[in-house]
């Protein structure tokens, strides 16, 4: 694909997920997910006005949507049996000589450790590279996130760096390990 083009994304399925690209009418289950997930999401998120709210949840599927169209992200929910128990994220797309991103990821409290964020991300990793054209995957993650650090380094991330106070985590500063896979990888 040529620097700077884009591709809508479409559903895709893996072995027992399907990952479904965020709809601006999608704010209603994204807002049942973190609610019934928020004591366990809590501690690795951004504190943000409204988040326990369903007007934020709409706000925020219109504007995932739009970042899709535009270009710079694609945001997907993870979908088990027929019910979304996480979500998947390709962030801050940039193009021209970078071609890179940022994943993100997040789990129910009740999946975890099934292999169901490194099964959907070995699909969304290939509609990266292969799909969007992009050369680099970044990922970074809090020291102490054992479970993120896991499945990254399963993934083939490699560790690049220490970031001091990267993020603002649940109101404060945190320390970040800077990780990355390029397409070479």
């Amino acid at each position: 694909m040529r620097s700077g083009a884009t591709k809508t994304a479409a559903a895709r399925t893996t072995e027992r997920l399907t990952l479904t690209p965020v709809s601006s009418a999608d704010g209603a289950t994204f807002h049942a997910y973190w609610v019934n997930n928020r004591a366990h999401l809590q501690p690795w998120s951004p504190i943000r006005e409204g988040l326990d709210t369903l007007a934020y949840w709409d706000a925020w599927a219109e504007r995932a949507a739009a970042a899709e169209q535009a270009g710079t992200a694609v945001h997907f929910g993870i979908d088990y049996e027929g019910s979304m128990i996480g979500q998947i994220n390709l962030t801050e797309i940039v193009r021209g000589a970078f071609q890179a991103c940022y994943l993100g990821f997040s789990l129910a409290a009740d999946r975890q450790g099934k292999g169901y964020v490194r099964e959907a991300a070995k699909s969304i990793i290939a509609f990266a590279f292969d799909d969007l054209g992009l050369h680099r995957i970044m990922a970074n993650h809090m020291p102490e996130n054992v479970r993120s650090a896991a499945t990254l380094a399963a993934l083939g991330f490699q560790k690049e760096g220490f970031a001091q106070a990267y993020l603002c985590i649940a109101g404060t500063w945190r320390d970040h390990v800077l990780t990355a896979l390029t397409k070479a990888d």
